[in-house]
């Protein structure tokens, strides 16, 4: 193998390094592997229609927090008690679109929010501010079509597993599990809501 030439830091070129690799010698031992211990998985329901507006969505968040449908269980790390479900990230959008009195598109302002709360209570504030109407030119009005929303729950199975469910919009994913038993489990109540059919 050859690097190409360069410079040696001396002033003095050098046309090349090359290297050799030595036969090992007799007797050496080898050198320890990394052996795989586990192989985790990850699933993804694609829903056949998204999720209509962010009402519908975190009541199907909310329920299976309160209602543990997976059959999780509490657990404790580093001293700390865990529920057996718990929320751990979640990120809303709302889009505000303006339009003149022809309908003609004259801007846009997306808001990113940590909470349903401030979710809704912001695109409030976008769209009463005349202001933004005003400069933008046109009327404001959400687009909730291409509003966005999703929650990631953690949650620990029986067999001592912990994985996630990431809830969308127009997906559910099922991230770092490795007994199929889990997505078999969690499929079966997917089927039973008919929002992610």
């Amino acid at each position: 193998m050859h690097f190409p030439a360069g410079d040696s830091g001396k002033g003095m070129p050098f046309r090349g390094i090359e290297i050799y690799a030595w036969p090992r010698q007799a007797g050496r031992p080898e050198m320890a592997d990394f052996v795989q211990k586990s192989e985790t998985k990850t699933a993804t329901r694609e829903l056949a229609a998204p999720i209509g507006d962010v009402a519908g969505f975190t009541a199907i968040v909310q329920s299976v927090i309160a209602n543990n449908p997976f059959s999780c269980v509490a657990y404790m790390t580093a001293g700390v008690t865990h529920d057996a479900v718990e929320k751990t990230k979640e990120s809303y959008t709302a889009r505000i679109v303006y339009e003149d009195a022809e309908g003609k598109f004259r801007g846009k302002i997306t808001v990113q929010a940590p909470d349903v709360t401030a979710f809704e209570d912001i695109a409030a504030l976008v769209l009463g501010n005349a202001t933004y109407a005003e400069k933008m030119g046109g009327t404001a009005h959400r687009d909730v079509e291409n509003e966005t929303f999703s929650a990631t729950l953690k949650c620990h199975d029986a067999n001592g597993e912990l994985y996630n469910v990431v809830f969308g919009k127009k997906t559910v994913r099922l991230n770092s599990y490795e007994d199929d038993a889990i997505r078999d489990r969690i499929e079966t109540w997917a089927d039973s809501v008919s929002a992610l059919g």
